[in-house]
């Protein structure tokens, strides 16, 4: 079984923000978390330096690799600080 985590702290939402699950639309500075383990990658966000989580709207996604996983951190970073609602964003090149 393979498994790896990404975590950038710092990342600022464009207007609009990001979608989630739990929280709807949340906005400002946040945490992006992504965890890959059995094939595919979750993602979530945190208000820096607060304790809850959420779950970004469109995780988890089927993800072949691990190096696909660090691929797609660095799209949802991306999609955060693009804001206008970020779901995590699908890649042409990722496979189940």
């Amino acid at each position: 079984m393979s498994w790896a985590s990404w975590t950038t702290a710092g990342v600022y939402t464009g207007r609009g923000g990001v979608l989630t699950d739990e929280g709807g639309v949340v906005t400002g500075d946040l945490t992006v978390h992504t965890t890959y383990a059995d094939g595919e990658a979750r993602v979530a966000v945190q208000y820096s330096g607060a304790s809850d989580w959420f779950t970004m709207s469109g995780s988890p996604v089927p993800c072949g690799t691990e190096e696909e996983s660090r691929d797609l951190h660095d799209a949802v970073v991306a999609a955060v600080r693009e804001g206008n609602g970020a779901t995590v964003p699908t890649l042409p090149h990722l496979s189940p």
